[in-house]
C-alpha cells in the first residue's frame, strides 16, 4: 500500500504542503545531480523549510548538486559522477568528501579577489553540465514582432477588412467603367477615366493607417528595451576555486556560491549559508514591506517547528496598532533561509548557495508568466461592432437601391425592348455600378484612420506629460477606467522611511505639514532653526554614532542611505536639521562598546569616549540608546527641557538642561506616542546617559585578563537614561498623491489600495490619501480570497483597501472586477504586482522604481513615478474616445447624406447618375475625413473632462445626443441639397454642370462647417471653446476651404466642375454656415421627448440616462450593480 504524502507547513502560514512529486527521484540519465529544477523551484515558491530539511538542508543540496561550500564551483572539472535523491536524503552526514577534483597548486597560486571582470567571464562550455540541465541566468529572448508582423496585426481590423474588400471592388468597377463604359459631359467631350482612382485611394488611406499603428508600436517596443537594457546587465561577487571573483550576472550557474552585502539586488534563488545581520527587503517580490532576517537553516527549522503551534491560536501582531510602537527593525515573521531573486539586501553580509537561474527562479517565472497576447480593448469591440452593422446597412442600402432599380429598368421595357443582348448588359452593369457605389459610401474610410492618429497623436503628447504608453490601445481604455487598484509600497507611498513627526523634551513638538489650526506645533523643516543649538548637537552625535546605516548609490545611481530603513530616516532627518556628515561624527569620537539591536530588549545602544569639556584632563563615556519608545521612556528619569531661556549663554557645545522626568511628563510623552501609533508611525525613543568612567561600575577583567563586555542591564540600571525625545517614523506619501486620487474620485473613478503590508498601516495610508472614507470595507487578502463569490461580488462596491495581500489575491480582485464589467486599471512597482498589472485592462507600472517584472507586465510606465500622472492618462484617455466620438459623428453625417443623396438622384435619373461623382465623394469621403480626423485627434485634453464619470463596457459607441446630431444634419443636408437640385430655385436643369457644382459646393461647406459643429458631443453650446488651443484645426480648416477653392475654380473634367460666380459661391457658403445654428437647435431640443422610441428600460437608460446619472458621483463604485455615493 502506498504510504500516504507527506505534508508540511510552511514557516509563516498553515499551508499543507504535498512534497510527493519533489521526493521522487529521477531517472534522467544525463542528468548528474540529484536535483531537477522543478525539485529546486519547490523550495521558494512557496518557501518550503520542511522540504529543504527532507533533502538533508544546505549540506543535503552541496552534495546534490556537487558543490563543496568552501571552494565553490570548479571550472576544471567537466563532467560529475551520478548521485540520486535518495543518497542525499539517506545521509545524515554534516559534512562530506566532495567527489570532484579540487584545483590543482597551480591554480591556488593565482587566488586572489579578482576585480577584472572580463579575465573571470565564464563561457557557458565552462560548465556545460549544469547548464544544460539547469539552464543558464538568462531568460529567453522575447521574440518582438518585425515590422510587418505587426503590420498585418494591425490589418486585423474588422473595418480595414471591410473597407480591402470595398477598395478592390471600387477598384474592379472603376477600371471596368474607364474601360469598357467611357463617360462625355454635357458639351460632348469625353471625360478622363479616373473611375480607378477611388479604389486605389482606398487602398492607399488602408496602407496609412496600418503604416501609422504599426510604426508606433514599433517605436514604442524600443524605447521601452532601450530603458531596460541598462539594467539588465551586472557583476557579482562569487567564490569559484577557493578565489572571490567578480562574474556576470549572466554566467550564474546552480550551485554557485554568491556574496551579498547591502544594497544589492538578488540575481537569483538560493540558500543561505552563512552571514551576519542579514535583513532582505522582499517587496518587489512578495509585497511584504517589513524587512525579512535571513538566518542559517537549521535554526530556522527549529524555530519553525517550536513556534509553528504557538502562534495558531494568536492575532498576529501586524493586526495590532501597539505593533507599531515596536523597535526600529523588529521583524513579525520568523526568520528563513531562502534567498529570493528579485529582493534587495537592505542591511547584512552572507554567502548563499544558488538553486535556480533564469526561468526556473522566482523572478523568471513571474517573468515568463507575463508573456501573453493583449486582448481587444472596450473601443476596439465597439469599432468591430460598428464595422459590422455598417456592412450590413450598406449592403441592406445597396440591395434595396437594386432592386428598386431593376425594377425602373425593366418597367422602362414597356416602351419596347432593347435589341442589342449587349445594351442590357451594359445597362444592367450600369445598375450594378451604381449600387456598388452607394456599398463604398457607406463604409467610414478616414474612421481608422481617425482612431490611430488620435491615438498616435496622444501617445506622443503623454510622454511629455510622463507616460510612457508602450501599448498604443491603452491610452483608449484608461480614458473608461472604472476603478483603480494601487499598489501602496512605491507607488502611493515613497518606499522609503522618513521622520514625520517628533518631539524632543516633553513640548516641543514638530510635524510635516502642520494644520493651519495648531499653532503649538513647528514644521519639520524648522526644526534645525528653532530648537536650541546643544540639543541638535547632541540629537544629531546620538543619531550618527548609533546607526550603522551609510550614504551610497541605490539601484537608480543615486547617493542615498543604504542599509536599515529606520536608521536611514534618522540619518536624513539629522541632516535635514542641519547635522554636519555623519561620517565626520562617527570618526570624530573612538567606540567603546557597541551594542546590537535585539528584539529582546528592543533597543541599540553604542558607548563614545568623549573629552570632558569643563575638565581637558578627564574622559566622559556617552551612552547612545534608541529604541521602542515607550520601553525607552520607563528607562529614563530626566528629560531634556527646551525653554529658549536656558540657552541663552551655554557653556559648552553639548550643553544640555535637562530636569526630572515627572508622572505628568511621562503621561504627556505617553500620549503622544499613542497618538503616534494611531496614525500608523513607527515611534523611536531618543536618549541618552553620560558615565564618569567604564566599566561603569568597575567591572572585574575576566580570567585571561581580557576585559568583560559590560551588559546592557548597567547602562539602564536604576533607570538613569535621559529623554531626548521621540520620533514618529513613516513611509510617507508621494507628492500630490491626495491631489491624484481626489481628481480620480471627481472623474468618476474608484481608487482601490492593493497591499502587502498590515492592516493598520494600509488603513492609515489609505486614510491619508484619501481612498479610505465613511462606509468603505478593509479586508485582508486570506478572507478575502476566501469569500464565497456572492459574498466577494457584494463587498466588492464598497472595498477600498485589501491589506495582507499576495499576487493571487490581487489577481482575483483584478478578475472578479472585470467580470463584473468594471474597466480596470492597476498599477504596481514590484515583481509582486505584474499578473495584476497583466490582467488589468490598463497596467501602469512605475519608470524609476519599477522592477523589470513590472514594466514588462504594464501597458503604460509612469516615467516620474507620480501616481498623479494616472489622473493626465485619464484625461488623454477621455480625449482620445472623444476623439474618436467626434469624428463619428461627422463621419457617419457624411456617409448618410452621400447614401441617401446617391439613392434618390440615381433613382430619379434618368440614366441612373448620381448627383455626387465617384471622384467628388472621394475629395469629401477620403481627402476631407483624413483632415477632419487629424482635425479632430488633436483637441488637447482640458479639465472639463475629469467632471463626468466614465463610461461603462456596456455604453453605446454613439450616444443619444450623438445620434441627435448625426440624423439632425443630415436631414437637413439632405433637405437642402434636394431643394437645390429639383425645386428649382436657381432655375438651371437639373443635370446642369453648373447646378452640379453648386450642389457639390454647398455639400462640401456643409460639411467643412459641421466639422466645428462636431467639436462638442455634449449639449453644450459653445462649439468654439479652447479652438486657440488647437492650431491643427484651425490649419487644417483654411486648407479644406483652399481645396475646395481649388477643385471648384480649376478641377475642370476631373471633377467634372465648371467656375462658378460670387452669388453660387454665396449660397453655397451661406447654406454651410446654416449648420452651425442648426447644431444650436438640435442640441435644444430635450433627449426625453424622444424616450417613446426606447421600450426597453434598460436601452432607455442606456441612451437617455436614468435617475442615477442626474448627479455627478463623488465616488464611483463599480459598474454592474454598482452604488453610487453622491455629495
Amino acid at each position: 500500500m502506498e504510504k500516504p504524502a507527506s505534508t508540511s507547513a510552511a514557516a509563516a502560514d498553515d499551508v499543507k504542503i504535498d512534497l510527493r512529486d519533489h521526493l521522487t527521484p529521477h531517472h534522467d540519465p544525463k542528468n548528474p545531480f540529484a536535483f531537477t529544477p522543478d525539485q529546486l523551484s519547490a523550495l521558494m515558491d512557496p518557501k518550503n523549510i520542511q522540504l529543504l530539511h527532507t533533502y538533508g538542508g544546505l549540506e543535503g543540496l552541496a552534495r546534490g548538486l556537487h558543490v563543496d561550500l568552501n571552494v565553490g564551483l570548479t571550472a576544471t572539472v567537466k563532467t560529475h559522477n551520478p548521485i540520486s535523491l535518495r543518497d542525499v536524503m539517506s545521509s545524515t552526514e554534516s559534512g562530506y568528501i566532495q567527489d570532484i577534483e579540487t584545483a590543482a597548486s597551480s591554480i591556488k597560486a593565482l587566488s586572489r579577489q579578482n576585480t577584472n571582470v572580463s579575465e573571470v567571464v565564464v563561457v557557458e562550455s565552462a560548465f556545460p553540465q549544469r547548464t544544460k540541465i539547469f539552464g543558464a541566468n538568462v531568460l529567453p529572448e522575447v521574440r518582438s514582432k518585425n515590422i510587418f508582423q505587426l503590420m498585418w496585426t494591425a490589418f486585423q481590423d474588422k473595418t480595414l477588412i471591410l473597407l480591402a474588400v470595398a477598395a478592390v471592388v471600387s477598384l474592379a468597377v472603376g477600371l471596368y467603367e474607364d474601360i469598357a463604359v467611357p463617360e462625355y459631359d454635357t458639351l460632348g467631350n469625353r471625360i478622363p477615366g479616373v473611375k480607378w482612382v477611388e479604389g486605389v485611394a482606398i487602398i492607399v488611406a488602408i496602407l496609412l493607417v496600418v503604416l501609422v499603428g504599426s510604426i508606433n508600436d514599433f517605436q514604442k517596443e524600443k524605447q521601452f528595451r532601450k530603458l531596460n537594457a541598462k539594467k539588465e546587465d551586472r557583476v557579482v561577487k562569487a567564490t569559484r576555486e577557493g578565489t572571490l571573483s567578480l562574474i556576470s550576472v549572466h554566467d550564474i550557474q546552480v550551485g554557485d556560491i554568491l556574496h551579498l552585502e547591502p544594497g544589492d539586488i538578488v540575481a537569483t534563488d538560493g540558500i543561505f549559508i552563512e552571514g551576519h545581520n542579514l535583513r532582505c527587503d522582499e517587496s518587489a517580490a512578495t509585497g511584504e514591506s517589513d524587512a525579512v532576517r535571513k538566518q542559517a537553516w537549521q535554526l530556522c527549522y527549529r524555530l519553525a517547528r517550536a513556534g509553528h503551534h504557538d502562534t495558531d491560536n494568536e492575532k498576529p501582531p501586524s493586526e495590532t496598532p501597539e505593533q507599531e510602537t515596536k523597535g526600529p527593525t523588529e521583524h513579525k515573521q520568523l526568520p528563513d533561509p531562502f534567498i529570493i531573486s528579485g529582493s534587495k539586501i537592505l542591511e547584512g553580509v552572507c554567502t548563499y548557495l544558488v538553486t535556480g537561474v533564469g526561468i526556473n527562479s522566482y523572478y523568471g517565472r513571474t517573468m515568463m508568466a507575463l508573456r501573453t497576447e493583449p486582448e481587444s480593448t472596450p473601443l476596439q469591440e465597439k469599432l468591430n461592432h460598428l464595422a459590422e452593422m455598417i456592412a450590413k446597412l450598406g449592403s441592406a442600402a445597396g440591395l434595396l437601391m437594386l432592386i428598386v432599380l431593376l425594377i425602373r429598368y425593366f418597367v422602362g421595357w414597356k416602351d419596347g425592348v432593347p435589341d442589342q443582348p449587349t445594351e442590357i448588359v451594359l445597362d444592367i452593369m450600369k445598375i450594378l455600378i451604381v449600387v456598388v457605389t452607394i456599398v463604398v459610401v457607406a463604409v467610414p474610410e478616414g474612421l481608422p484612420l481617425a482612431v490611430t492618429l488620435a491615438l498616435a497623436y496622444a501617445t506622443q503628447r503623454m510622454l511629455k506629460d510622463n507616460n510612457l504608453v508602450r501599448v498604443l490601445a491603452a491610452c483608449e481604455t484608461m480614458g473608461n477606467a472604472t476603478t483603480v487598484c494601487s499598489d501602496k509600497t512605491g507607488t502611493l507611498t515613497q518606499n522609503k522611511m522618513a521622520v514625520v513627526a517628533g518631539t524632543l523634551g516633553a513640548s516641543f513638538r514638530f510635524i510635516k505639514e502642520v494644520p493651519e489650526t495648531r499653532s503649538d506645533l513647528i514644521d519639520i523643516s524648522l526644526v534645525g532653526e528653532k530648537a536650541p543649538q546643544p540639543v541638535l548637537n547632541m540629537l544629531h552625535q546620538g543619531i550618527a554614532v548609533n546607526t550603522t546605516a551609510f550614504e551610497g548609490k541605490d539601484e537608480n545611481g543615486e547617493i542615498n542611505f543604504v542599509g536599515n530603513r529606520t536608521e536611514s530616516a534618522l540619518l536624513a532627518f539629522a541632516r535635514d536639521s542641519g547635522s554636519p556628515s555623519y561620517e565626520t561624527l562617527r570618526n570624530q569620537w573612538p567606540v567603546e562598546q557597541v551594542f546590537p539591536f535585539s528584539s529582546e530588549r528592543k533597543a541599540m545602544a553604542t558607548v563614545i569616549q568623549i573629552q570632558d569639556p569643563l575638565d581637558a584632563q578627564r574622559s566622559i563615556y556617552r551612552v547612545h540608546v534608541k529604541g521602542a519608545s515607550e520601553i525607552l521612556l520607563e528607562k529614563c528619569s530626566n528629560i531634556a527641557t527646551l525653554q529658549p531661556s536656558q540657552y541663552t549663554s551655554p557653556a559648552h557645545d553639548f550643553d544640555i538642561k535637562t530636569r526630572e522626568l515627572t508622572e505628568d511628563d511621562r503621561s504627556r510623552v505617553d500620549r503622544i506616542i499613542q497618538s503616534y501609533a494611531s496614525r500608523s508611525l513607527r515611534t523611536i525613543g531618543i536618549g541618552y546617559r553620560d558615565f564618569d568612567q567604564w566599566p561603569p561600575f568597575g567591572r572585574e577583567t575576566g580570567l585571561d585578563g581580557e576585559e568583560i563586555d559590560v551588559p546592557y542591564e548597567d547602562l539602564v540600571r536604576n533607570n538613569g537614561l535621559t529623554l531626548l525625545g521621540v520620533v514618529g517614523i513613516e513611509d510617507p506619501l508621494r507628492p500630490g498623491v491626495k491631489e491624484a486620487v481626489k481628481a480620480c474620485q471627481q472623474a468618476g473613478v474608484f481608487v482601490r489600495m492593493v497591499t502587502g503590508d498590515n492592516l493598520v498601516t494600509a488603513k492609515s495610508i489609505a486614510k491619508q490619501c484619501g481612498i479610505y472614507t465613511t462606509g468603505g470595507v478593509v479586508m485582508e487578502g486570506p478572507a478575502f480570497r476566501n469569500l464565497p463569490q456572492s459574498e466577494m461580488d457584494a463587498i466588492l462596491p464598497r472595498l477600498q483597501v485589501l491589506a495582507r495581500s499576495s499576487p493571487e489575491d490581487k489577481r482575483i480582485l483584478v478578475s472578479r472586477l472585470r467580470d463584473l464589467g468594471d474597466i480596470v486599471a492597476v498599477t504596481g512597482d514590484g515583481t509582486n504586482d505584474g499578473p495584476a498589472l497583466k490582467m488589468a485592462d490598463v497596467g501602469f507600472s512605475m519608470g524609476i522604481a519599477g522592477t523589470e517584472v513590472a514594466k514588462e507586465a504594464s501597458s503604460i510606465i509612469l516615467m516620474d513615478d507620480n501616481f498623479s500622472s494616472i489622473v493626465k492618462a485619464i484625461m488623454w484617455g477621455r480625449c482620445v474616445n472623444d476623439a474618436v466620438k467626434k469624428f463619428l459623428e461627422f463621419q457617419l453625417t457624411v456617409n448618410i447624406t452621400a447614401v441617401i443623396l446617391t439613392f434618390i438622384s440615381a433613382v430619379a435619373s434618368t440614366n441612373q447618375k448620381s448627383v455626387l461623382t465617384a471622384v467628388q465623394l472621394l475629395w469629401v469621403n477620403l481627402i476631407m475625413d483624413t483632415f477632419a480626423a487629424l482635425a479632430l485627434a488633436t483637441d488637447p485634453p482640458t479639465e472639463e473632462l475629469l467632471q463626468r464619470a466614465p463610461e461603462p463596457r456596456s455604453m453605446p459607441l454613439i450616444s443619444f445626443k450623438m445620434w441627435k446630431m448625426i440624423i439632425g444634419q443630415a436631414i437637413f443636408q439632405i433637405v437642402v441639397t434636394l431643394v437645390l437640385l429639383y425645386s428649382n430655385v436657381l432655375e438651371y436643369d437639373t443635370e446642369s454642370v453648373v447646378l452640379q457644382t453648386v450642389v457639390f459646393n454647398t455639400f462640401v461647406f456643409c460639411q467643412i462647417f459641421n466639422e466645428i459643429n462636431c467639436r462638442r458631443i455634449d449639449s453644450r453650446l459653445n462649439v468654439f471653446s479652447n479652438i486657440h488651443a488647437n492650431k491643427f484645426f484651425i490649419g487644417i480648416f483654411i486648407v479644406c476651404v483652399a481645396g475646395q477653392a481649388l477643385i471648384v475654380e480649376f478641377g475642370g473634367a476631373a471633377f467634372q466642375v465648371i467656375r462658378i460666380d460670387g452669388p453660387h459661391w454665396a449660397i453655397a457658403i451661406l447654406v454651410g454656415l446654416l449648420s452651425l445654428p442648426i447644431g444650436v437647435v438640435i442640441r435644444l431640443i430635450p433627449d426625453n421627448i424622444f424616450a417613446f422610441l426606447f421600450r426597453d428600460p434598460t436601452t432607455r437608460e442606456r441612451y437617455l440616462g436614468g435617475p442615477s446619472s442626474t448627479k455627478m458621483p463623488s465616488m464611483y463604485m463599480a459598474d454592474a450593480g454598482a452604488v453610487a455615493i453622491h455629495s
